[in-house]
């Protein structure tokens, strides 16, 4: 029973590094097998969701970043991506780049790093201009040198990180120590991942992000999973700074309805990690899918991509195939009619068709131990 509890713990541990960023996940051995898709399995639970009372929308109004380092940004539109204005009034690109790579991520770091340096240079080199990154992707230092490497100056890139739950206790030394590992001076976004750990933690971490935020240092705050956990989500919003942006899973088969107008309510906006459905085969050879992209003459994965920027979402399918990350941006040629719209909505099987649902209170010891380092050298 021992060893059978351990490799629970263990596969548990792996989809919960993975929660929270991208889309299909695509393994290295055979990177056509599903395209694009590699961050963000989330975790979520299987509990009925509490009742919330109705926010006083006259009352509800975010403050602006504060003077700081962020004053560089310079984001703008790059090949034909939307920006969304965000409830503080920054705007932020609808489509980016998940970077976590789960078949790596307990590997050898060096080749994880290396591997998502390509993949970043790559993206940033196609036009994408956001990245979706976590400290729990163990990958920062290849993301950081990716960016180096594209040539595309700092400021004019959204840089997304996501502190994990054993950072909760000093979450500002954590940013400032995220800062370090990326090579820059300020982040665009900053995520909870998890709303793992007892709730006065949680609210200290957000407090730290708060103030982070009002020195300039983040661009925006958000809550990664927090729909799995109300208590949490509640705790967040009786805070000063209500978040710019919620990261939950969502794609086709799980279109998070209830969810969604909870966002709305607050005036957050939602990110969809696992856009394509883990690469779920059932979903990237679904007729309706085929039937929709052999009309447009786009490739499934592509139909479903532009269904999440029609819907609104950010969306930040990840990949480490270039053409893939080249095949991912080509979505803003097209749009889905309002029948291909309702057909794919059609699709949705409710909270059944999500594919991770962990219980935050049954494995939150898990997220005690910080991620593993690695201070190694890049090769040339």
């Amino acid at each position: 029973m021992k060893k059978l509890l351990a490799l629970f713990l263990t596969f548990a541990l792996v989809l919960s590094l993975a929660a929270c960023g991208t889309g299909t996940v695509e393994t290295l051995e055979n990177p056509a097998s599903a395209n694009s898709e590699t961050e963000n399995p989330g975790s979520a639970e299987t509990t009925d969701t509490p009742e919330v009372d109705e926010p006083n929308m006259e009352e509800y109004s975010v403050e602006a970043p504060g003077n700081g380092p962020a004053d560089a940004s310079d984001i703008t539109s790059v090949e034909g991506v939307p920006l969304i204005t965000l409830n503080n009034g920054v705007q932020m690109p609808q489509f980016g780049l998940g970077t976590q790579i789960q078949s790596l991520e307990n590997g050898d770091l060096g080749v994880l790093n290396q591997t998502s340096r390509e993949a970043v240079a790559a993206a940033l080199g196609s036009g994408y201009r956001h990245l979706d990154d976590a400290h729990g992707y163990l990958q920062e230092r290849g993301v950081g040198q990716g960016i180096i490497d594209s040539g595309v100056p700092r400021e004019e890139i959204w840089i997304t990180d996501k502190l994990w739950p054993s950072e909760y206790g000093d979450a500002y030394n954590a940013i400032d120590q995220m800062l370090d590992r990326l090579g820059v001076e300020y982040l665009d976004l900053v995520y909870l991942h998890h709303p793992a750990g007892d709730i006065d933690t949680i609210v200290a971490a957000w407090q730290d992000m708060e103030r982070a935020y009002r020195e300039g240092k983040i661009r925006a705050l958000g809550i990664s999973n927090f729909d799995n956990r109300m208590d949490a989500f509640n705790a967040i919003m009786e805070q000063e700074i209500k978040p710019q942006i919620m990261q939950i899973e969502c794609h086709p088969f799980a279109q998070r309805l209830e969810t969604r107008e909870l966002a709305e309510q607050y005036n957050i906006q939602v990110e969809c990690w696992y856009p394509l459905g883990h690469g779920d085969q059932r979903l990237l050879n679904a007729e309706t899918l085929e039937a929709i992209a052999a009309a447009h003459g786009k490739s499934v994965v592509q139909i479903i991509i532009r269904w999440h920027i029609q819907e609104g979402f950010s969306v930040i399918p990840g990949s480490t195939n270039p053409d893939h990350i080249q095949e991912n941006i080509e979505i803003f040629d097209f749009e889905l009619t309002d029948e291909e719209m309702e057909q794919i909505r059609a699709m949705d099987q409710g909270e059944s068709g999500r594919y991770f649902n962990l219980n935050y209170d049954f494995m939150g010891g898990m997220f005690t131990s910080p991620p593993r380092e690695w201070d190694g050298e890049f090769a040339e």
